[in-house]
């Protein structure tokens, strides 16, 4: 492996952790409001974040392209204030890559949030904690399987993107050239020995990621099952910190 593609491997992690804490920050609170909220308009901004998912990532790249270019009033104003473009850089790569990957970190925490029996929520409610507090302490410890299932599905998911990544990063060395890209370049050149290897370390993060991601499916399912148990001894596990005095309402 040639120290091209292993700057190749270590842009491509880099920017797939970025990617993975920069969405888990963000994503959660939106799931949240998407799986218990009930705004006006909640159809158009669940579709609005699951649109990078439909569409294809050349579409998505041009798009970014014309939006993050040097002569659009974004690429510009950044360039001014930075001394920099955002397009064939690490930073609009990463922009890409945020948006690209967006649906992926909403929905499994979605799916997690919306099997959360509502009278949890309520018993919190009732024991004088705050919506952050209830958060924190009751909504959080019970959909851990799928914040785990959305951190590894945006991780696998950013490691193999190839549409997004060529049009907004281009191929620079050590700066935007990813995986796939490398992987692509060495298909062209007929350097298929060079291909194969990067292609089997796409292979082992894919399927390492999807056993990560069942295993979490099956710890929200048994929580889920938890949630729904009347047993106060069972209730004891999903409530954490409040446990005891939610096992005594649920005993009322």
């Amino acid at each position: 492996m040639s120290s091209e593609d292993i700057s190749a491997l270590w842009v491509t992690f880099k920017l797939a952790t970025i990617v993975m804490i920069v969405l888990l920050l963000f994503c959660t609170p939106l799931a949240y409001m998407l799986a218990k909220g009930n705004m006006r308009g909640k159809r158009y901004i669940q579709a609005a974040c699951n649109l990078p998912m439909v569409l294809p990532p050349t579409v998505l790249g041009f798009g970014l392209l014309f939006i993050m270019g040097p002569y659009s009033v974004v690429g510009s104003t950044w360039k001014s204030l930075t001394g920099f473009s955002l397009t064939f850089s690490f930073t609009g790569l990463v922009i890409g890559s945020l948006l690209y990957s967006l649906p992926f970190g909403i929905l499994p925490m979605q799916a997690a949030f919306e099997k959360i029996d509502d009278s949890l929520i309520e018993a919190g409610r009732a024991l004088g904690f705050s919506n952050i507090q209830t958060f924190f302490y009751i909504v959080l410890p019970n959909s851990r399987g799928g914040i785990a299932a959305s951190a590894a599905l945006i991780f696998a998911h950013t490691v193999g993107e190839f549409g997004v990544a060529l049009m907004i990063g281009g191929s620079i060395p050590h700066q935007t050239r990813v995986i796939s890209i490398a992987i692509f370049e060495h298909t062209e050149s007929i350097n298929y020995e060079a291909a194969a290897v990067l292609s089997l370390v796409l292979l082992v993060v894919s399927y390492i990621s999807l056993v990560f991601i069942g295993k979490s499916s099956s710890s929200v399912l048994m929580g889920r099952n938890f949630a729904g148990n009347n047993n106060p001894k069972t209730m004891r596990l999903s409530y954490g910190t409040a446990q005891t005095t939610c096992v005594r309402i649920c005993d009322q």
